[in-house]
């Protein structure tokens, strides 16, 4: 018993070591953007920083898809990350409140997505780069019969991905 309880001090002792040194991996933070763990919300060259920090969506007033002031702010973000990690691509995804038809809805996230779209290739997204589908209403955010919302689920929502649109 004496050799077990031995070898398991050993082995914490080891283990206990081995997280001693934050630079045993060439430096901290490397593999990571500055600040943070490679891949996480702190790493701004990863997709997660680009949902958490720059914003993934931009919402739309009842029936339009004209940008507003605070959808050019963050698509702005956008288009700078975007224009930093040209290893990503993204798919703008159109979307709509429950009210109107089917065919209307998914014509206006078309429409909304497409806005995005033709505002991020002007700030010199690659047009390559950014694929775009519309969902209408058929995957809203919020459930319910009240503005409140109806609002959450006017947006446009942009997705990360590495390699190729399609």
């Amino acid at each position: 018993m004496a050799y077990l309880s031995k070898a398991l001090l050993v082995a914490a002792a080891l283990a206990l070591a081995a997280c001693s040194s934050p630079d045993r991996f060439g430096g901290a933070g490397a593999g990571a953007g500055a600040g943070g763990v490679a891949g996480s919300a702190q790493d701004p060259s990863s997709p997660l920083y680009f949902q958490q920090a720059v914003g993934d969506r931009v919402l739309f007033a009842i029936d339009q898809s004209n940008l507003s002031p605070e959808a050019i702010a963050t698509l702005d973000g956008q288009a700078r990350w975007l224009m930093s990690n040209r290893g990503f691509n993204i798919l703008i995804e159109g979307h709509a409140d429950e009210q109107g038809t089917r065919e209307y809805n998914l014509a206006l996230g078309a429409r909304r997505a497409n806005a995005v779209r033709e505002y991020l290739v002007s700030q010199g997204v690659a047009a390559g780069r950014v694929d775009t589908i519309s969902y209408g209403k058929e995957r809203p955010l919020e459930i319910c019969s009240e503005e409140a919302c109806y609002a959450k689920n006017r947006r446009a929502v942009t997705v990360v991905s590495a390699g190729p649109v399609g």
